[in-house]
């Protein structure tokens, strides 16, 4: 790298990207091309003689409708980023003293949101300050979401999200240590759907030497069983969607796909998802056994938030009971269900089977915010903590009622908690507080 505008000679090829501060930044690189509703394809490498990689500009999104869940917490949550079918980019994070020379932790983030919203360069997503406290590598996902990715049909194959994912791990394998990283150091990480989709990565076909660790945080596993009859009635109605139809107008479908199944209850919730038994994953009945064989080679970091369930009951039991009292006994039996019955339990169930198996590692329960606050301990305060930055997080209403120092201070004992497992595998028990409750596998 030099010392103007950085820039990598990488097997792909030459990549220029932009200082920030005391990061520099590979933004929006193509790690695979993909016509739609097909497997993705590497990007070959560019001869520098060529030309080099522009990696100045954000990647774009794949095609999403809004989320009026993440829009009432963030203002702007894709912040204008490109929407476009083409989507298979990743963006590269890393310290900007940071050499071919060194050999740094990576830490792979795949975004959540349902496997229906989110993009890695979101800024909500944005890593500056575990990469610059932590000095470790981060690499930002882009992968096909809803109907473009998670659904099989006559059109299209199951998991196509998931092979997305694989080819960003081949390609960071391939590349990173250009950037100054260790490829035999990679931790793939992400929360919620992200959580989920590395849980599966576990378990994948050819994703054996991507990856040594994993952080699973806040994944819904308590959805995953028994999705069969849901997914078949979506692909019914997928199917009479015409292919070729603008992205537009197939999110627009992805829509009714969706809407066909409310009455799945909670599973419809995350009705996008991996599916088994198609490519790259096991039947579900061998998903358990693959999970144990997993556990001899991945360190695994596991965990959700104390109050799950707040993001997702408290404004719709708010409209639907108007007495307080009754409200408040409602919205925590609520709140109390839904996270014990989609994340921690099947999470704790997920943490023993690995330690059962011989897997070492970590669990943790993340207890933040302002105390009486409704959205204390909610789903995705983690991310909060993770990517803080105050002009994306500040007004969020995950964080009212804290000041920006309390929010960092417990941000950096979770970035110091990924630093630390990325780095080593293990984590400092002593890092424990009220705040983070720690426990090992074994």
């Amino acid at each position: 790298m030099n010392t103007g505008q950085p820039t990598w000679d990488a097997p792909a090829g030459r990549i220029v990207g932009r200082a920030f501060g005391d990061v520099v930044r590979a933004m929006g690189i193509r790690y695979a091309r993909a016509d739609r509703f097909e497997p993705p394809v590497p990007e070959p490498p560019l001869d520098p003689a060529v030309g080099v990689i522009d990696a100045t500009r954000t990647g774009p999104a794949c095609p999403q409708g809004p989320s009026p869940l993440l829009e009432g917490l963030l203002n702007e949550p894709l912040a204008g980023l490109e929407q476009d079918e083409d989507c298979l980019r990743l963006s590269v994070t890393a310290p900007a003293d940071a050499t071919g020379e060194d050999r740094l932790p990576v830490i792979v983030w795949i975004h959540g949101g349902a496997y229906i919203w989110g993009a890695g360069d979101a800024p909500v997503f944005d890593p500056t300050a575990v990469v610059s406290e932590q000095r470790v590598i981060v690499v930002n996902v882009t992968y096909r979401l809803g109907i473009f990715g998670y659904l099989a049909t006559k059109h299209s194959p199951a998991n196509l999200g998931l092979l997305d994912q694989l080819e960003a791990l081949r390609w960071v394998r391939r590349n990173i240590a250009a950037f100054g990283g260790d490829p035999d150091n990679v931790t793939a990480s992400g929360q919620s759907a992200g959580g989920d989709a590395v849980a599966h990565l576990m378990i994948a076909e050819g994703a054996e030497g991507l990856f040594r660790r994993a952080v699973v945080a806040s994944a819904p596993l308590g959805v995953l069983p028994n999705r069969t009859r849901m997914t078949t009635v979506m692909a019914k109605v997928a199917q009479r969607i015409p292919r070729d139809l603008p992205a537009a107008d197939m999110v627009k479908a992805q829509h009714r796909v969706h809407a066909s199944v409310r009455r799945f209850g909670m599973k419809s919730a995350m009705a996008f998802g991996v599916q088994y038994g198609h490519a790259p994953l096991p039947p579900e009945r061998e998903r358990a056994q693959a999970w144990r064989e997993a556990a001899k080679r991945i360190d695994l970091l596991i965990g959700w938030t104390s109050r799950e369930g707040a993001l997702f009951t408290v404004e719709a039991l708010a409209r639907l009971t108007r007495t307080p009292v009754v409200g408040r006994v409602a919205q925590r039996t609520a709140v109390e269900w839904v996270t014990r019955a989609i994340y921690a339990s099947p999470g704790r169930a997920f943490w023993v089977r690995h330690q059962s198996a011989g897997g070492r590692g970590y669990r943790y329960v993340l207890d933040f915010g302002a105390p009486g606050q409704p959205y204390r301990g909610a789903h995705m305060i983690d991310g909060a903590l993770m990517f803080w930055q105050p002009d994306v997080w500040a007004d969020s209403p995950l964080l009212a009622g804290l000041s920006q120092q309390q929010v960092d201070q417990a941000g950096r004992l979770m970035r110091t908690v990924w630093g630390d497992f990325a780095r080593t595998g293990t984590v400092d028990l002593g890092l424990g507080s009220d705040v983070l409750s720690l426990a090992p596998l074994g």
